[in-house]
């Protein structure tokens, strides 16, 4: 019987038929400009407040604006292979959703259990961050109030509180959090405009120099046995503190500045022109944000010099503030302050909804229960929406934030890899398709992007990527025992094996 095995595929025709289900139907609501401030929303948060100083500091020097510049690079590359995607298969999901016309239901459900690793842990260390900020925020404007009560049994009411609004905003609907993100994405966007234009006046040129400091074999960012690099464990070379090799692993821990572009795609769905909107989305996104983060870095590190950016022995990290108050600007770290609230705020947000979107799609194929895709009045998952919002707040809640930036690369840029893999398998087995978006050179591009993310991926931590693959390991054993025996596609035979589109009775191809 088709559909019985591993690599059973769904066909593109299928997956879009599907949205027109009215049980689970999303509203089409959002415009490219709509999709532009999710991008941005998401992506201005937490890098570019904490990460530009103390990727500088203890990593790569000044040239750490080179490092976000090579990070940019590897996330355009992918992004022209999402943009693709997006265009011609305009179905809540992202990458998922992608996987299961390309490469068969197995590999589908991996990438979307990575996606959940990405966007939930992701919200949850996000939400810790902007309880951390809050407390601060009001201690500027003299209120002693702390946001994680609690000595043994600690209880992060700040970040609870944070994750029950924006579920609420998230089940009225997806129109409505644009609105709200679109309001706080220009607040952040006008702080970080300030740090340009104010820090700029502070710039002191031998700051610069050298740009790129000499190679140290040690130093604040140096770490032996799991907690190195996979590339040094495997190399054994273990001078990337400083030098060109620390440009390079800089861009590794920089790379979770532009998380969540990808956020983008998964509201394909609810977008009403998705082979134009989606592509200009995602792509311009991008373009504004790294403009910004090339800017703030080059500010910053003119600025003060890298050594004095750099972790103290206490644990310390220097961020945007640092630089100006070590300027004697202190009035600028209660603005900035306030603007990393405000930033943190959208990221929780777009990533909560990419949250719900992937396992919306995975729940309407029965990989996940069926039930939990209907979608409410306001044209919204409220099910997966109210049970997302319940277990970030517990893990925001309860959880230390940890190390949790490296555990989000390294679940993305596993999912950058499958994409753009994607791209090559689909123009092969399907060059009929109508593309709103091509990749350019194809091949090279997808095949650029795919040693990009790898290279990444290398320079991220030997127990991050242990941490990964209990991960997946788990997500095999779900797949087994539920999602396999469950899945639409294996009960219906609404598949393809092999890649070969299966079409049903009376429905048009290409339809």
């Amino acid at each position: 019987m088709p559909g019985n095995g591993l690599w059973r595929t769904k066909s593109i025709e299928q997956s879009i038929a599907d949205t027109d289900e009215p049980d689970t139907k999303l509203r089409k609501d959002l415009s490219a400009w709509d999709l532009t401030v999710f991008g941005v929303a998401v992506v201005i948060g937490a890098g570019i407040f904490t990460l530009t100083a103390s990727a500088a500091g203890n990593i790569a020097g000044p040239s750490v604006s080179l490092s976000f510049v090579l990070a940019a690079i590897a996330c355009a590359l992918a992004a022209l292979c999402y943009a693709e995607f997006a265009s011609t298969v305009p179905v809540a999901g992202s990458a998922y959703t992608f996987s299961y016309a390309t490469f068969g239901e197995f590999a589908a459900w991996i990438i979307g259990w990575d996606l959940v690793l990405e966007f939930a842990v992701g919200s949850a260390a996000v939400a810790k961050g902007w309880s951390a900020y809050l407390q601060t925020t009001l201690g500027l404007f003299g209120l002693d109030i702390k946001t994680e009560v609690g000595e043994s049994f600690k209880f992060d009411w700040g970040a609870v509180l944070l994750v029950a609004v924006l579920t609420v905003l998230l089940v009225v609907g997806t129109k409505l959090s644009s609105r709200v993100s679109a309001v706080i994405t220009a607040i952040k966007v006008a702080v970080v405009l300030l740090v340009i234009v104010l820090g700029v006046g502070y710039i002191k040129a031998e700051n610069y120099s050298p740009f790129i400091p000499p190679a140290a074999e040690s130093g604040p960012a140096a770490h032996t046995g799991i907690e190195q690099s996979l590339f040094s464990l495997i190399t054994g070379y273990s001078g990337s503190t400083y030098g060109v090799l620390g440009m390079l692993a800089a861009a590794s821990i920089v790379f979770f500045a532009f998380i969540g572009f990808d956020v983008v795609a998964t509201t394909a769905e609810e977008t009403k022109n998705p082979q134009k909107a989606v592509p200009r989305g995602i792509l311009g996104s991008l373009a504004i944000v790294t403009v910004l983060y090339v800017a703030v870095t080059l500010v910053i590190t003119g600025m003060v010099p890298y050594t004095k950016l750099a972790t103290q022995p206490d644990g310390t990290r220097a961020t945007l503030a640092s630089a100006f108050s070590d300027n004697g600007v202190d009035w600028a770290a209660t603005v900035i302050s306030v603007g990393a609230l405000a930033g943190l705020t959208t990221v929780v947000m777009v990533l909560m909804l990419g949250q719900s979107r992937v396992l919306f799609a995975m729940s309407r194929d029965g990989l996940l229960p069926r039930g939990l895709a209907k979608t409410g009045s306001h044209g919204t998952p409220t099910r997966i929406t109210i049970i997302i919002g319940f277990l970030v707040a517990i893990a925001a809640g309860f959880f230390p934030a940890g190390k949790l930036e490296e555990m989000v690369n390294v679940g993305t840029l596993f999912a950058f890899i499958l994409v753009s893999a994607g791209v090559l398998v689909l123009r092969k087995t399907r060059p009929d398709l109508e593309r709103g978006f091509r990749v350019p050179l194809v091949p090279v591009v997808p095949i650029l992007a795919i040693l990009a993310c790898l290279w990444l991926m290398l320079n991220l931590t030997a127990l991050t990527w242990v941490r990964f693959l209990v991960w997946m390991a788990l997500g095999v054993v779900v797949y087994f025992v539920y999602s396999r025996r469950n899945s639409v596609l294996g009960k219906t035979g609404h598949a393809s094996v092999h890649n070969e589109p299966v079409i049903e009775r009376g429905e048009e191809p290409g339809h």
